[in-house]
Protein backbone atom coordinates (compact mmCIF):
# COMPACT_ATOMS: atom_id res chain seq x y z
CA UNK A 1 0.00 0.00 0.00
CA UNK A 2 1.21 3.62 -0.61
CA UNK A 3 -0.48 6.64 0.22
CA UNK A 4 -0.71 9.25 -3.23
CA UNK A 5 -0.09 12.92 -2.94
CA UNK A 6 -0.80 15.28 -5.54
CA UNK A 7 0.75 19.02 -5.60
CA UNK A 8 0.21 22.07 -8.22
CA UNK A 9 3.69 23.83 -8.22
CA UNK A 10 4.79 27.43 -9.63
CA UNK A 11 7.98 26.34 -10.58
CA UNK A 12 8.26 22.78 -11.22
CA UNK A 13 12.23 22.59 -11.49
CA UNK A 14 12.63 24.14 -7.89
CA UNK A 15 9.91 21.43 -6.65
CA UNK A 16 11.63 18.49 -8.16
CA UNK A 17 14.62 19.38 -6.45
CA UNK A 18 13.33 19.85 -2.90
CA UNK A 19 11.42 16.77 -3.54
CA UNK A 20 14.16 14.51 -5.12
CA UNK A 21 16.60 15.75 -1.69
CA UNK A 22 13.69 14.96 1.07
CA UNK A 23 12.62 11.86 -0.65
CA UNK A 24 16.48 10.74 -1.82
CA UNK A 25 15.22 9.38 -5.63
CA UNK A 26 14.49 11.14 -8.91
CA UNK A 27 11.35 11.14 -10.57
CA UNK A 28 9.92 7.92 -12.22
CA UNK A 29 8.10 10.42 -14.63
CA UNK A 30 9.22 13.72 -15.54
CA UNK A 31 7.49 16.05 -18.17
CA UNK A 32 7.50 19.70 -18.99
CA UNK A 33 4.92 20.54 -16.62
CA UNK A 34 4.70 17.22 -14.71
CA UNK A 35 7.11 14.89 -12.32
CA UNK A 36 6.37 11.59 -10.36
CA UNK A 37 7.84 10.36 -7.56
CA UNK A 38 7.77 6.98 -6.12
CA UNK A 39 9.00 5.53 -3.29
CA UNK A 40 8.99 2.72 -1.22
CA UNK A 41 10.16 3.94 2.11
CA UNK A 42 7.71 5.17 2.78
CA UNK A 43 5.72 4.02 0.78
CA UNK A 44 4.64 7.04 -1.41
CA UNK A 45 3.42 8.09 -4.99
CA UNK A 46 4.02 12.10 -5.13
CA UNK A 47 2.46 13.60 -8.22
CA UNK A 48 3.84 17.66 -9.03
CA UNK A 49 1.75 19.40 -11.75
CA UNK A 50 3.05 22.57 -12.97
CA UNK A 51 0.36 25.33 -12.53
CA UNK A 52 0.69 29.30 -13.09
CA UNK A 53 -2.52 29.56 -11.00
CA UNK A 54 -1.73 30.66 -6.93
CA UNK A 55 -0.89 27.85 -4.67
CA UNK A 56 -3.39 27.84 -1.45
CA UNK A 57 -0.72 25.95 1.21
CA UNK A 58 -3.33 24.80 3.74
CA UNK A 59 -2.79 24.32 7.52
CA UNK A 60 -1.61 21.10 6.99
CA UNK A 61 1.80 19.86 7.66
CA UNK A 62 3.76 16.84 6.02
CA UNK A 63 5.80 14.46 7.72
CA UNK A 64 8.57 11.49 6.71
CA UNK A 65 8.71 9.08 9.99
CA UNK A 66 12.22 7.97 10.37
CA UNK A 67 13.16 4.93 12.85
CA UNK A 68 16.05 6.82 15.21
CA UNK A 69 17.38 10.37 15.71
CA UNK A 70 20.61 9.58 13.78
CA UNK A 71 18.42 9.55 10.25
CA UNK A 72 17.42 13.33 11.22
CA UNK A 73 20.45 13.80 11.50
CA UNK A 74 21.49 12.49 8.38
CA UNK A 75 18.81 14.37 6.67
CA UNK A 76 19.61 17.75 8.29
CA UNK A 77 23.00 17.10 6.58
CA UNK A 78 21.30 16.36 2.98
CA UNK A 79 18.81 19.29 3.47
CA UNK A 80 21.91 21.75 4.61
CA UNK A 81 24.01 20.52 1.57
CA UNK A 82 21.01 21.44 -0.36
CA UNK A 83 20.35 24.95 0.99
CA UNK A 84 17.32 24.95 2.65
CA UNK A 85 16.22 26.59 5.64
CA UNK A 86 16.03 24.52 8.59
CA UNK A 87 14.28 24.73 11.72
CA UNK A 88 15.82 22.01 13.92
CA UNK A 89 14.23 20.78 16.89
CA UNK A 90 16.02 17.86 19.20
CA UNK A 91 13.90 16.42 21.94
CA UNK A 92 10.99 18.37 21.78
CA UNK A 93 7.88 17.14 23.55
CA UNK A 94 5.26 17.97 20.53
CA UNK A 95 2.08 16.06 20.29
CA UNK A 96 1.86 13.45 23.32
CA UNK A 97 5.89 12.39 22.16
CA UNK A 98 9.53 13.58 22.80
CA UNK A 99 11.10 13.98 19.32
CA UNK A 100 13.58 14.97 17.28
CA UNK A 101 12.93 16.35 13.72
CA UNK A 102 13.87 18.69 11.28
CA UNK A 103 11.17 21.18 9.08
CA UNK A 104 12.44 22.24 5.59
CA UNK A 105 9.97 24.13 3.36
CA UNK A 106 9.25 23.45 -0.19
CA UNK A 107 9.20 26.11 -2.88
CA UNK A 108 5.08 26.49 -2.41
CA UNK A 109 5.32 26.90 1.26
CA UNK A 110 4.18 23.49 2.42
CA UNK A 111 6.22 21.98 5.50
CA UNK A 112 7.37 18.53 6.08
CA UNK A 113 9.12 17.63 8.88
CA UNK A 114 11.38 14.83 8.88
CA UNK A 115 11.23 13.32 12.49
CA UNK A 116 11.86 10.63 14.84
CA UNK A 117 9.70 9.66 18.23
CA UNK A 118 12.32 9.34 21.20
CA UNK A 119 9.42 8.21 23.94
CA UNK A 120 5.72 8.88 24.31
CA UNK A 121 4.50 10.93 26.78
CA UNK A 122 1.31 12.05 28.69
CA UNK A 123 2.12 15.58 28.01
CA UNK A 124 0.91 17.32 24.47
CA UNK A 125 3.49 20.28 24.36
CA UNK A 126 6.21 21.10 26.39
CA UNK A 127 6.03 24.87 27.34
CA UNK A 128 9.05 26.43 24.88
CA UNK A 129 7.97 24.27 22.47
CA UNK A 130 7.67 24.97 18.96
CA UNK A 131 5.60 22.40 18.47
CA UNK A 132 2.51 22.98 16.05
CA UNK A 133 -0.31 22.45 19.31
CA UNK A 134 1.42 25.44 20.83
CA UNK A 135 -0.19 28.85 19.81
CA UNK A 136 2.69 30.86 18.71
CA UNK A 137 4.32 27.73 16.50
CA UNK A 138 0.86 27.40 14.61
CA UNK A 139 1.30 30.28 12.72
CA UNK A 140 4.53 28.32 11.29
CA UNK A 141 2.66 25.16 10.76
CA UNK A 142 -0.42 26.47 9.02
CA UNK A 143 1.83 28.33 6.26
CA UNK A 144 0.97 31.83 7.25
CA UNK A 145 4.80 32.34 8.27
CA UNK A 146 5.62 31.61 4.60
CA UNK A 147 2.54 33.88 3.25
CA UNK A 148 3.54 36.67 5.72
CA UNK A 149 7.27 35.75 4.47
CA UNK A 150 6.18 36.99 0.68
Amino acid sequence: MKTHLSFRTHDLDKSISFYKTLLQVEPVKRYEDYALFITENPGLELALDRDSRPVRVESAHYGVAVADPSAVEVAIARFQAAGFELDIEREQTCCYAKQTKAWATDPDGRRWEVYAVLEETEQRDAAHSTCCGNETARECCSGAAAENAA
